[in-house]
Parts: C-alpha cells; sequence; structure tokens
C-alpha cells in the first residue's frame, strides 16, 4: 500500500505547517493513483502477493450457518434401521472412548425419526418432509452427508467449521478469501454478517473475526433496524464538507504515523474511515427493499406469517429478509456473505423445533437459490449450508421430562450441503451407516470443506498463508484434501 513520504525527520513535532500540509496532499494523492491502479488491476495486490492460484469458478459466498447444529437424520439423511430400533439400548461397542455433551452412557438409547423422505428431482436425491421448498432445487445442490469433525460442544465446533481452528483468535474463512482476493465492492464491506438470532451466538464476534490477519478483512455486522451499521450515520449538526474535512485531516495523521512504525493496523484504519464514509450513502440503499417486486417479496416471504412471528419472537429481523439481503449485497460485489440463523440446539421437543426452524428458513432459502440463478448469479456464487455439527442417533431426555424429545451433539456424521459457484449439484456425497452413527464412505473433514471451498476460489490452501509469530498459518492448518467430487 502506498502511503505518504517520510517526512524531513522522524519527529512530528519538527514538521512546520506548510510542510505538514505539502506531506499529506502529496500522500493523499498516491492513495489514490494507488487505489485506482489496483481496482483496474494493473497493481499487484496488497495481501503480501497474494493472489488467485488459477483460474476461480467462484467469485463470491453466501455462508447459511445454522447455528446449533442441524438433526442431519429428520432433514438429509433417512435411516429406516433406526426407526426400526427405535427405544432399544445403544450397541456397547459404539460407546467406547466416545464423549457426549450431555447423555449418561448407561442410559443411551436409540431414537427414530417421525419424519417422512420421499425422492425428488432428476437426480432422485431424498429429502425430509419438513424441506418442501428446497426440495425444488435439489438438482442444484451437491449433499455431503459424511461430514465429521472432532468437536462436540458448540464454541470448538463452530470456531472451527467457520475458521479451520477451534481455538479463538484465528481468522474465519470470510477473512482469508478477502485477504487472499480482495473486495470487489468499493462501497460496502467485502465481508459482511446479518444474524437472525434466538439465544446469540456462542462464539460472537469471533464468528466473524480477522483475527491475526489485518483487522481489515474482519466481517462487519449489518443491523436489521435502524442503522445498518452502528454509528455510521453522520449528526445532523456536522456538515458534509466538515466530516470531509475531518476525515482527510485524521488519514494524513494516520498516514505521517503509519510512515514512522509501519503498523498495518493504521493502514487498515485509514481504509475503515474512507469505506465508513462511502457507506453512509450505499448502506441505507441497500437495506431499502421498496425497489424490489411484489413477486420477489412473496417468494422470499418476506412479508409471510412465520417471517412476522420470528421477529415477534426476539429475532433480530426476519430470515427471509436476510436471506434477500444477501442476494443484493453479492449483486453488489460483497464477496462473503454469512447468514447465521440461530438456534437448531435441540435437545428436547426436537420435531417441534425443527418443524420451526425449517418454516423460517426452507422457502427464503429456496428463494435465494432460485433468484441467484435466475439472475445469472449462481454459476460464481457458492452457497454453503450447515451447522457446527449434526445431531446423535440417540434420544436425549432431560432433567424432568418425563419422554425423550430431543437430541445431543454428534460430530462424528452429519450433513451439509453446496450449490453454485462451480460445484456439481444433483448428487449425494458419502454414506453413513445403517443408525446414522458413523461415516462408511467418502469421509469429508472440515479441513477438507475448506480446501476444496478455497479451490473454487482459485485458492491453493497450501499457498494461502499468513506469518504469524514466526508461523505460517493457514486455513486449513496442516491438514486438507479436495474434495472432488464435489467440483462441477
Amino acid at each position: 500500500m502506498l502511503l505518504p513520504p517520510a517526512s524531513t525527520g522522524n519527529d512530528l513535532s519538527a514538521l512546520n505547517r506548510r510542510q505538514f500540509f505539502t506531506s499529506g496532499a502529496s500522500g493523499l494523492g498516491t492513495l489514490a493513483l494507488a487505489s485506482l491502479l489496483k481496482d483496474e488491476g494493473l497493481l499487484a495486490s496488497e495481501n503480501s502477493g497474494q493472489q488467485a492460484h488459477f483460474a476461480p469458478k467462484a467469485k463470491r459466498c453466501i455462508y447459511l450457518f445454522m447455528e446449533g447444529g442441524p438433526s442431519q437424520m429428520d432433514l438429509f439423511d433417512p435411516k429406516p434401521k433406526l426407526n426400526e430400533l427405535d427405544g432399544q439400548p445403544m450397541p456397547e461397542s459404539l460407546l467406547k472412548d466416545i464423549k457426549f455433551a450431555f447423555i449418561q452412557k448407561e442410559a443411551a438409547q436409540l431414537m427414530g425419526s417421525p419424519r417422512t423422505f420421499k425422492r425428488y428431482g432428476e437426480c432422485g436425491l431424498e429429502l425430509s418432509d419438513l424441506l418442501p421448498h428446497l426440495s425444488t432445487c435439489v438438482d442444484d445442490i451437491a449433499l455431503v452427508r459424511s461430514m465429521h469433525c472432532e468437536q462436540f460442544n458448540h464454541l470448538p465446533g463452530q470456531l472451527m467449521m467457520l475458521s479451520g481452528s477451534d481455538l479463538q483468535g484465528r481468522p474465519t474463512l470470510g477473512s482469508w478469501l478477502n485477504y487472499g482476493l480482495g473486495s470487489e465492492s468499493q462501497n460496502l464491506p467485502g465481508y459482511v454478517v446479518l444474524a437472525t438470532l434466538g439465544r446469540g451466538l456462542p462464539g460472537g464476534a469471533s464468528s466473524w473475526s480477522s483475527g491475526f490477519l489485518p483487522s481489515q478483512y474482519a466481517g462487519t455486522l449489518f443491523r436489521n433496524q435502524g442503522s445498518p451499521v452502528l454509528n455510521l450515520e453522520t449528526p445532523a449538526e456536522i456538515a458534509p464538507e466538515a466530516q470531509m474535512r475531518s476525515l482527510q485531516t485524521i488519514n494524513e495523521l494516520n498516514g505521517l504515523r503509519y510512515e514512522q512504525i509501519g503498523n498495518p493496523e493504521i493502514a487498515s484504519r485509514i481504509k475503515a474511515y474512507e469505506l465508513a464514509f462511502r457507506m453512509q450513502q450505499t448502506a441505507p440503499e441497500l437495506l431499502d427493499l421498496s425497489g424490489e417486486t411484489k413477486a420477489t417479496l412473496d417468494e422470499y416471504g418476506v412479508t409471510r406469517e412465520e417471517a412476522s412471528k420470528s421477529s415477534q419472537a426476539g429475532f433480530n429481523g426476519s430470515y427471509a429478509r436476510n436471506c434477500l439481503l444477501a442476494r443484493r449485497m453479492v449483486e453488489r460485489g460483497v464477496r462473503y456473505v454469512t447468514l447465521f440463523l440461530s438456534t437448531w440446539d435441540h435437545h428436547s421437543y426436537l420435531d417441534s423445533g425443527l418443524k420451526r426452524y425449517t418454516e423460517i428458513s426452507d422457502q427464503p432459502i429456496a428463494a435465494l437459490l432460485k433468484d441467484l440463478k435466475r439472475r445469472g448469479l449462481l454459476e460464481d456464487t457458492l452457497v454453503v449450508w450447515g451447522g457446527e455439527f449434526g445431531r446423535t442417533p440417540l434420544g436425549e431426555n432431560r432433567v424432568n421430562f418425563k419422554k425423550v424429545t430431543g437430541r445431543d451433539h454428534h460430530p462424528y456424521s452429519f450433513s451439509m450441503w453446496l450449490a453454485g459457484g462451480g460445484i456439481k449439484g444433483g448428487q449425494v456425497i458419502g454414506e453413513t451407516d445403517e443408525i446414522g452413527w458413523g461415516v462408511t464412505k467418502d469421509p469429508v473433514h472440515v479441513h477438507d470443506l475448506h480446501a476444496t471451498i478455497l479451490k473454487l476460489f482459485g485458492l491453493d490452501h497450501e499457498k494461502l498463508t499468513y506469518r504469524f509469530q514466526g508461523r505460517d498459518f493457514r486455513l486449513t492448518d496442516v491438514s486438507g484434501n479436495i474434495v472432488e467430487q464435489l467440483l462441477a
């Protein structure tokens, strides 16, 4: 990044007024020139030389994160044998060295599913009766039934799925993509987060953190009501000209300080001030859905009863609205959008809980896929659906409950799906055993998923690195294999 040249000395106090404005003005000129050259692709990337390693198939990603761990055998992975064995004890051979979040091993009993499954589309993919809208999109999705990981509690599981590590302080996938490729949008962040929350997110801001990467690559949380970003609006008593002069002065001072100490966070701060100024005009327009047709609003279900219920129940805006906003964001060049829906953590009342959350999400997700496809965006927009893990085929009886009504956390096998952005749709990858306990064919670890996503964006997961504390870190740590079957 080009910044103002050094002054006649290293001490800011040695600058006179004329030197200050001369240095600052020339610095802003070089900043502007560098920005224009970069936008036109005429300047090497500022990300320590990072560039796409090969031709990408995806340009942007919408990650639909279902916080809490959706039950795969009730949605995506039918298990007739599990239904036959309902109520029977779990085989002791499968319980050896197994850790549960809440289930007591001595009371472990198998629990079947009340859901019915049918085959849909030309591919004949089986889905639960809780997903009537997604069933119309199966020929565009690749369902992975053989996901697995090691984390069986929410916080480490979410961190692992989103950042490739169960430790806090690591960059998330969206941060890595923006670090490696930059942002296509000049007026919006490259990484945006939308949240439809019940209980909240155990990881909080760690779920969209840039970790040890410069903070300019962190996700920006957009609000669903009022100002899209806190403190974005300019107070009425401050004139636009005064704000512009303040911004210029602050950036000049930051540029001089950067020249002195070379802290990359100062460069991130300069970018943040400039982006915030541009967002004051663009963000309100982005969130204004008045320009969308009634047909589009109805397709997503923005005004439907389930959407309004989700707001009244304490959710921060409806999930349908967030799905539509995600489409508007990728249209405007946002590289990575995460939509959180909390919570699928059904330790009890599994059946009614799944009905509620699929009512909230099934229609708008299917509408998003169809809308992207209709606009020619699905071809290079990757859509990912999944949680941090799945649910156990065992029932869980919570304290003071007379009947087993839920499932515990299960990291040993669970389901996710992907669509668009170079994904080969209309297929199922991997298999689990007859009760849904473990993977029996084509296992896909979280690191494998991340490696494959980076490949779709033209990035080699072994080469996309960042040196921190004397080590070259990467999203996939020291693991990860491309799931070639996923690629179109």
